[in-house]
């Protein structure tokens, strides 16, 4: 991307006024064209492919694959995208997980328009763009070397997934309707997820996403 060239921006989320409430924001920017859209995590991935755009604005919760997943495989096809993750979670529960998968940042949807306008310019620029919040996690984790590694850090991220929706009050049939994943799949995960934490059932898990903020 040359100095005087606009950056172009792929927009994934699955909802439309969401997607919408974006190509607003981006087009009071001069700098700025949106390249395209996906409401999916495989028209994410296509559209990255062709290899024509700048940043991607990618949704951490899709409906077909998680935005971790969208993510990891972009990052082997698409290497040279910039991808700026966006969410409604708090950055403690996945910004990390994301920065660690390849993002090269991670933003709440309830940030001001102007610092998504300010992150899109910093990833397109090939650096990485995290809040002051979460500079201060990442510094207590490199400060703090010889902490014991909480349970829940050691699950997969579908894993992480499940946790975090069936502390929130999910079924195993709620998470499977939402992610288009089988029953025993998302069974499978849990089973997975509390013999990790070493945990005995949905009361125990809740109790302890509860009490490390894992959910609100």
């Amino acid at each position: 991307m040359s100095a005087n060239e606009p950056i172009r921006i792929i927009i994934a989320d699955d909802h439309a006024i969401v997607r919408e409430g974006l190509k607003q924001i981006l087009a009071d920017s001069d700098d700025m064209i949106v390249a395209g859209d996906a409401e999916n995590g495989a028209d994410a991935v296509r559209l990255a492919r062709r290899g024509d755009s700048d940043v991607l604005l990618l949704d951490i919760s899709m409906p077909d694959r998680s935005g971790i997943e969208v993510l990891k495989q972009i990052k082997k096809e698409a290497p040279g995208l910039a991808v700026l993750m966006l969410s409604m979670h708090r950055e403690d529960q996945y910004a990390i997980r994301s920065l660690k998968a390849g993002a090269s940042g991670y933003l709440n949807k309830q940030s001001a328009p102007a610092e998504l306008v300010d992150a899109i310019r910093l990833v397109a620029s090939g650096r990485k763009y995290i809040s002051a919040a979460l500079a201060q996690e990442l510094a207590n984790q490199v400060s703090d070397e010889n902490r014991d590694i909480p349970p829940h850090e050691t699950l997969s991220d579908r894993e992480y997934q499940t946790l975090v929706m069936i502390a929130s009050g999910k079924t195993v049939s709620d998470i499977a309707g939402e992610l288009s994943l089988s029953v025993k799949t998302i069974s499978m995960y849990r089973s997975r997820l509390l013999q990790k934490m070493k945990l005995r059932h949905n009361a125990e898990l809740t109790h302890y996403a509860i009490r490390n903020h894992l959910v609100e």
